[in-house]
């Protein structure tokens, strides 16, 4: 039997339908917005957790006087990260010279977390950490090694109207008289220039701790020396004496690289291929304190990197004579380590160790 709804039924019923989808709709609305909120929350949330770094500026420290080596390497590297915009925050380079590098070692072991100092040091941070006088208790242990920057090769040089032309002439000569030549560098004894020597005189078998060696204030002083005729031998970075060998008023005789390098220096023989089994390398590094915070650590990383293969800094490079000898965190705080087991040995050998 079939029942015959009212017609005012059927309309309060299709009334009822309607407003019961319309508020199931708007529950769903309101659901996915809800989502939404909650979706762009966590993002926030997210970008929140992500390094700022940097947002202030930024100083490195060069352990030496304006015009140095680490002085001019500090700027140069400054220059380039803003020229290139890697770093968008300014960069102050901040001078602090004194006791071959430790006075600005030890002012900067202070900062044991500021990720907005930087230090700009070389060979010495280990050397006067290892020998008997040196100025230094802190060590590469005592900072965040970040990356290696530049290569220099330590290089033996006299005069050019020199009897001498090759290493192997002048060891000879200090074997059978270590007293009877005078070696000059522009640094203390125990320190790089002085090192520099000795490495291949020990390894010639030359009694080194009988060897003259007069140190000087610095290589300008020391070079000033040779040509006056008040040494002999001048012990010293390649890269100091690039003028004087390209005016002829000096001549290299051996380099302490492991290979020949390119360029104006590229007929001066090694150590290695006169004989001597000796290498000594002239780096300069980026460090950052001892606590440098994770995300600082990784940006400066990056950074770094991209640097290395940036055509300014290599044209930087060629004008300075250093060497591109980019080594990133973990490859640097190895050579650190391989380097101490050398100039420890080296300076045993002097008995000039602590």
């Amino acid at each position: 039997m079939n029942t015959l709804i009212p017609k005012w039924k059927v309309v309060l019923i299709s009334v009822i339908l309607a407003i019961g989808l319309t508020a199931c709709g708007g529950s769903n609305k309101t659901e996915t917005s809800a989502n939404q909120t909650e979706t762009a929350a966590t993002s926030t949330s997210s970008e929140a957790q992500k390094s700022s770094y940097p947002k202030k500026a930024i100083t490195i420290t060069a352990p030496s006087g304006v015009g140095g080596g680490l002085d001019l390497t500090a700027r140069a590297l400054s220059k380039v990260l803003n020229q290139t915009k890697l770093v968008t925050q300014s960069i102050t380079v901040e001078n602090k010279p004194g006791g071959g590098q430790a006075v600005g070692l030890a002012d900067f072991t202070q900062e044991k977390n500021n990720a907005y100092q930087l230090y700009l040091p070389s060979a010495p941070l280990i050397i006067n950490n290892l020998r008997k006088e040196g100025h230094s208790p802190y060590s590469f242990r005592d900072l965040t090694p970040l990356a290696q920057l530049t290569t220099d090769y330590g290089a033996i040089v006299v005069k050019a109207d020199s009897k001498y032309n090759d290493l192997a002439t002048l060891l000879a000569d200090l074997k059978n008289d270590p007293s009877s030549i005078t070696l000059a560098g522009g640094s203390a004894p125990g320190s790089q220039d002085h090192l520099i020597a000795m490495l291949p005189a020990v390894k010639a078998g030359v009694d080194a701790t009988k060897i003259k060696f007069i140190s000087y204030d610095g290589g300008g002083e020391a070079i000033t020396a040779l040509l006056g005729g008040h040494v002999e031998v001048l012990s010293t970075d390649i890269s100091g004496v690039t003028e004087y060998q390209k005016a002829g008023k000096v001549k290299v005789l051996g380099i302490s690289a492991p290979a020949r390098l390119t360029g104006q220096f590229a007929d001066i023989p090694t150590y290695k291929e006169q004989g001597i089994d000796a290498e000594f390398t002239i780096w300069r590094g980026l460090f950052g304190s001892k606590d440098m915070p994770a995300d600082a650590v990784e940006y400066w990383n990056a950074q770094l990197k991209t640097l290395s293969e940036k055509e300014e800094w290599k044209q930087q490079l060629q004008a300075n004579g250093w060497e591109n000898g980019y080594k990133n965190a973990a490859d640097f705080q190895k050579f650190l380590e391989d380097q101490e087991k050398v100039i420890q040995e080296l300076l045993t050998s002097l008995g000039m160790q602590k």
